[in-house]
């Protein structure tokens, strides 16, 4: 463990606060707050999601968020250096055979040597491809049996004119009904599809219901769309610390947002997604994890992959 993680643990227990007590206020799992003080990078969702648990840390145990923040990417930038794998060796040709003198009719033809393949190479990138694989198949399983096991947070209590104010909507903690797991976090839901959904404000990511719509607030409405086949979400509002839930049809989520809604899908294909009530295309196939981020003018194109080896000018 680093002296990042070290630091939080100590500011933590000299406070006597338990990670239990840091859970039941972020709603962030007891797993991922171990795995951040343990500077188990590589079990956390990474990006905004993992820069959302830092600060909502720092903020539950009484420390500086932004100095916090720091150390946080200090500390990661570190472990990125150690875990990087070293970069293979350039593959040697052999030097081209001398152009051998004009031979008379009764020599035979000289063979051509066959071009060597780069075995290095090929096997570099199936080994990359298996940890990404085996990477993403451990954490869905770890996000299930979390999923199943936790008891969900009780509803917040809304008074009957407090729901008639915010369009009858209400936190509806899901529970399991079937062997399939659900979302551990309450996030607002609309009761049909197309009923007008009370906005999600920082609060609202927190267990609270919103009372008063947003000005110039956006939508996007989460679906699942297949019976038989779950698909794990974490969604991240105005960056505030993110929810995760699990949805199969024909579950869903609706949240409203002012300026960003970042949404990470671990089967993308089982869901359907509306902007401002106007469905999207088919965004990826069945097991595919792709990262969507909103703002008020729609669905943000992805930045471009940099290219290995591309040479700089």
């Amino acid at each position: 463990m680093g002296s990042f993680g070290d630091r939080l643990k100590k500011q933590r227990e000299q406070r006597s606060i338990s990670l239990d007590d840091i859970s039941v206020s972020t709603k962030i799992g007891t797993r991922m707050l171990r795995a951040l003080e343990e500077e188990k990078f590589d079990q956390l969702p990474g990006g905004i999601f993992n820069k959302g648990f830092v600060r909502a840390y720092a903020r539950h145990v009484g420390l500086d968020e932004e100095q916090t923040l720091s150390d946080y990417l200090a500390a990661l930038g570190e472990a990125q250096q150690q875990a990087a794998p070293p970069q293979p060796a350039p593959v040697s040709r052999p030097a081209a055979p001398a152009e051998r003198p004009s031979a008379s009719a009764h020599d035979s033809p000289e063979r051509e040597s066959p071009a060597e393949i780069p075995w290095g190479l090929l096997a570099l990138g199936l080994l990359l491809a298996a940890l990404i694989f085996a990477t993403w198949s451990y954490y869905h399983r770890e996000r299930r049996a979390e999923t199943g096991t936790a008891a969900p947070p009780p509803a917040a209590e809304v008074t009957p004119t407090e729901a008639k104010s915010a369009g009858a909507t209400s936190q509806i903690p899901t529970a399991p009904t079937d062997s399939k797991s659900a979302p551990t976090s309450p996030i607002p839901s609309t009761d049909k599809p197309g009923a007008e959904s009370a906005p999600v404000a920082q609060a609202a990511l927190q267990g609270a219901a919103s009372r008063e719509t947003i000005p110039g607030a956006f939508t996007v409405l989460l679906k699942g769309n297949d019976t038989d086949d779950e698909c794990w979400v974490l969604i991240a509002v105005d960056g505030q610390p993110p929810v995760e839930a699990i949805l199969t049809a024909p579950q869903e989520k609706s949240v409203q947002a002012t300026r960003e809604v970042v949404v990470k899908a671990g089967n993308v294909g089982a869901l359907d997604v509306f902007f401002n009530g106007n469905k999207l295309g088919r965004l990826g196939d069945y097991g595919m994890v792709r990262t969507l981020t909103f703002h008020s003018d729609g669905l943000q194109a992805p930045p471009p992959k940099a290219v290995p080896g591309a040479a700089t000018h």
